[in-house]
């Protein structure tokens, strides 16, 4: 295959990218100066995947929740032995990860990289299931099903989601229910494998200390075709509106934690990159450490360090969430909403507008300065049909105009839900 080379003639970095005979795309990203070197598979297939529409009959099939997940744990195991204990031997560092939209794994390494290498494309290659070896994973994963349900960052985060979204299973945990992993098998196992693990469905960056020919030439005795069309996943409508506009819950913290989430209308189908960076430019201005609002929630001691925003958004839903803790999350929500009135009535100034371009700016840029960053950022924008170049663009040619425009359609203190999590009575 031929690679080709990406340019930012703005920063001045380059790196290839192409598309395998077999349909995997690849993405190399030589990084001069750095003495390790990260890789990352990804599959764009997550734990909203869950129904789709069958290639054979176009009928919609439902798949249990949480198998993204739990395929993600079941193939690192093969009939010769488990991925981590190859990495072992390679002094690798290696891990996975499975979110909303895509599964991905990964190791970083700064020796033995074609060792490494062949390893995971071999075991992602490689599915191995059986009835006796998935009924032990039930057991695995029920436990990181009730680790999760005793965390009250986790509990608060999908409570809100539930307030917000009716149907789209962007509201189910990523890892599932007890009961729904027990109804997965090996059947249902490999019939995701065989839909999702499509080549044409996945995607490889490899960053830091590397060398692209190296690269190729590993891809090209490991990789596999796999047959057949990877099948269109089935997302149903979510009306506009929240469910509820608030949802507590008691828990053993010491202070309340809460999330506050502003749905938006996703129905016209997921932003583009230049929406999105608009989108940032606008919770820069509202809600940094320099606003007035972080000012003032903070000089009435209503929040600390961990106060956050951002933008929550993939294929069929759309939300801007505040997190943090706060001794009084109702005030914070309140004082939260007052600013976005004021800043929907007077719009953003010049001032606030160059300030706020500037920080962002300097924060995208900073991904490169990190081969784990820049892999991560590579494969995620992939997934959601963007180019890492083309994002820092849009940040650097963002204009005032189109902002406030942005602006009007975001941010519906009409259309939000407050979760919180509040200690427990003694």
């Amino acid at each position: 295959m031929t690679l080709k080379e990406i340019k930012s003639e703005r920063i001045g970095d380059k790196y290839y990218t192409g598309n395998h005979d077999s349909g995997l795309r690849i993405f190399i990203y030589p990084k001069d100066g750095h003495h390790s070197t990260y890789a990352i598979l990804g599959t764009k297939f997550g734990s909203i995947n869950t129904s789709f529409f069958s290639t054979n009959n176009g009928e919609v099939v439902k798949l249990p929740d949480g198998i993204a997940h739990y395929l993600e744990h079941k193939l690192f195991e093969s009939e010769d032995g488990d991925a981590f204990s190859k990495y072992a031997k390679t002094g690798a560092s290696a891990n996975a990860y499975t979110s909303f939209d895509m599964t991905c794994y990964l190791f970083s390494c700064t020796e033995n990289f074609e060792e490494s290498l062949k390893i995971l494309l071999e075991f992602v290659q490689s599915p191995y299931f059986t009835p006796e070896t998935v009924k032990k994973e039930q057991g695995i994963i029920s436990q990181e099903i009730k680790m999760y349900d005793d965390d009250p960052s986790w509990r608060v985060m999908f409570n809100l989601y539930r307030a917000m979204f009716h149907k789209h299973p962007v509201k189910v945990e990523i890892a599932g229910t007890v009961q729904s992993i027990s109804e997965i098998n090996p059947e249902n196992l490999y019939e995701c494998y065989s839909n999702f693990y499509n080549l044409n469905n996945m995607a490889l960056c490899v960053a830091g200390k590397v060398d692209p020919q190296e690269v190729l030439k590993i891809v090209d005795k490991i990789i596999k075709p796999i047959n057949g069309t990877v099948p269109e996943s089935y997302f149903p409508d979510d009306p506009y509106d929240i469910v509820r506009p608030r949802v507590e819950e008691k828990f053993p913290v010491s202070m309340p934690i809460f999330q506050l989430g502003f749905k938006e209308d996703a129905s016209k189908g997921r932003p583009d990159i230049e929406e999105s960076t608009q989108t940032d430019v606008i919770l820069q201005v509202l809600a940094s450490k320099a606003s007035p609002l972080y000012r003032e929630l903070l000089d009435q001691d209503l929040i600390n360090e961990s106060f956050g925003y951002e933008y929550f958004e993939g294929k069929g839903y759309a939300a801007v969430i505040f997190s943090g803790e706060s001794k009084d999350p109702d005030k914070t929500a309140s004082i939260i909403k007052e600013a976005i009135k004021k800043i929907h009535k007077d719009g953003i100034s010049k001032e606030d507008f160059e300030n706020a371009k500037k920080a962002l700016y300097g924060r995208t840029l900073s991904i490169l300065n990190s081969a784990e960053n820049i892999s991560n950022a590579i494969l995620t924008l992939e997934f959601s049909n963007r180019e890492l170049f083309a994002a820092i663009e849009s940040v650097a040619s963002v204009n005032l105009e189109d902002v406030n425009e942005r602006l009007k359609s975001q941010l519906d203190i009409e259309n939000c839900a407050l979760s919180i999590i509040s200690p427990e009575s003694k």
